[in-house]
């Protein structure tokens, strides 16, 4: 098993809350159930994802994404301060590109991406590790 990396209490209790979400997953398909939270600053809720699948390939939602979506349908757009994301895999899954993208709209470059599975978090990174271009309509350097 990898080594799990040390983490604040508050990304600990995130860690939780992703294990939750992956309960949840409706991955009948691929069988590759994932689990997200989400915090975002000035919000002490932390908002679980799964992935939901669709017969129809392009109905599939990623859980990271049903996280992010939870909180701009629930409290309005916000800005993230971490993330946690869990398969069942050995090695760490990373977010894919489209949410990324997603992120892209609610963080910062240094915004903290934690990865891991049922045993623990394994590696953190940052958006900008990920994501160094992602697509905006703001010119460089104007972004928040």
């Amino acid at each position: 098993m990898k080594h799990q990396i040390e983490v604040s209490p508050i990304v600990a209790d995130a860690f939780k809350v992703a294990i939750k979400a992956q309960a949840n997953s409706h991955s009948p398909y691929s069988h590759f159930a994932v689990g997200a939270a989400l915090k975002f600053k000035n919000d002490e809720f932390i908002y679980p994802g799964c992935n939901v699948e669709n017969a129809s390939y392009g109905g599939t939602i990623c859980a990271e994404r049903t996280a992010v979506f939870s909180r701009v349908a629930n409290k309005g757009k916000g800005h993230l301060e971490f993330a946690v994301v869990l398969a069942h895999t050995t090695n760490p899954t990373y977010p894919c590109a489209m949410c990324l993208q997603v992120f892209s709209e609610f963080c910062e470059v240094d915004f903290p991406i934690y990865m891991g599975n049922e045993n623990g978090l394994l590696k953190k990174m940052t958006f900008k590790d990920f994501l160094p271009h992602s697509f905006d309509t703001l010119s460089e350097g104007q972004r928040s």
